[in-house]
């Protein structure tokens, strides 16, 4: 036998399906599980669900915060943790049975990143060395409750009303007209920025301004603090200081925020709310997890 005829022989002995074998791609390996922050005093309730659907908890290095709790759960992660999407889950009350299914769901849309996406708006504070980012709202208040704060407010650089002598005032974004600025002005807002004055001496109009207006505080006599959401550092504020207000130039990225709003007991007011914000918020279906930073012209 010559050698061709002998190489020829060796090949054609090699089973063709151990050469198939040989030459296909290996399979890719499964993706790695999304990984998730959990907040919330009681968010141990709801541990084995999270586990259950494939998602991992864990403490940095994660994807997506989820927030097991009420709007207060949402305003410290989004203070905390700027820039990751949350996830809000009612938490229910003590006589309601959580809705294992409703919340499996939920869990499962995370997973796959199937998601509706909202961005709310933020509203960013600073004087003088200090800088404070709100969710809902910003409040200059004041530092005694025996003595009011006398106060000028500039628009846009031009005065508004004159000085002012009461409790203090809130600038508060759609999404947290809900809250203080509609305890004070018994109202909300459906776009801009709401200026709300508490308790003042005079009838001072509340206002609802455009939302790139720029609102600048002048301290005439305190003392007084500067609050923003339910941030527990405030900031003195004494005669002569100034705050400047503004729209942020982030937003907060929330993830089926229909479940803070509707989750727990579907109750009118809630649903009310639901309808406040949606007309300018901007939405969108998401079609699967995205990087830090896509769809928000970053990068």
């Amino acid at each position: 036998m010559t050698l061709a005829q002998s190489s020829e022989h060796l090949s054609s002995s090699i089973p063709s399906d151990l050469d198939h074998r040989r030459t296909k791609k290996a399979t890719p390996p499964p993706a790695p599980p999304m990984k998730v922050l959990l907040l919330g005093r009681e968010s141990p309730r709801i541990v084995s669900h999270v586990r259950a659907v494939g998602l991992e908890i864990v403490e940095s290095g994660f994807d997506v915060v989820l927030c097991y709790g009420g709007d207060g759960t949402l305003l410290g992660a989004e203070r905390d943790h700027p820039g990751f999407p949350k996830v809000p889950i009612r938490k229910r009350k003590e006589d309601e049975r959580d809705d294992d299914g409703r919340l499996r769901n939920l869990l499962e849309s995370v997973r796959q990143g199937r998601v509706t996406v909202t961005y709310l708006p933020k509203l960013m504070a600073s004087t003088r060395h200090h800088r404070l980012y709100a969710l809902n709202d910003l409040i200059v208040r004041n530092g005694n409750v025996t003595s009011g704060v006398r106060y000028r407010v500039e628009i846009e650089g031009v005065e508004y009303f004159g000085e002012i002598v009461g409790d203090g005032l809130v600038a508060a974004t759609p999404f947290g007209s809900s809250a203080y600025y509609k305890t004070i002005t018994n109202s909300v807002i459906h776009v801009g920025i709401g200026l709300a004055f508490n308790n003042s001496n005079q009838p001072v109009n509340h206002l609802v301004l455009d939302e790139e207006s720029t609102i600048r505080v002048r301290i005439a006599r305190g003392p007084a603090i500067l609050a923003a959401d339910n941030n527990p550092l405030q900031i003195p504020l004494i005669e002569g200081d100034v705050v400047d207000m503004r729209r942020c130039s982030d937003e907060a990225e929330v993830w089926e925020i229909d479940n803070l709003l509707c989750m727990d007991s579907g109750r009118a007011d809630e649903q009310r709310r639901l309808r406040w914000i949606y007309p300018r918020i901007r939405q969108r279906r998401d079609s699967g997890p995205r990087t830090r930073g896509e769809d928000r012209g970053e990068g």
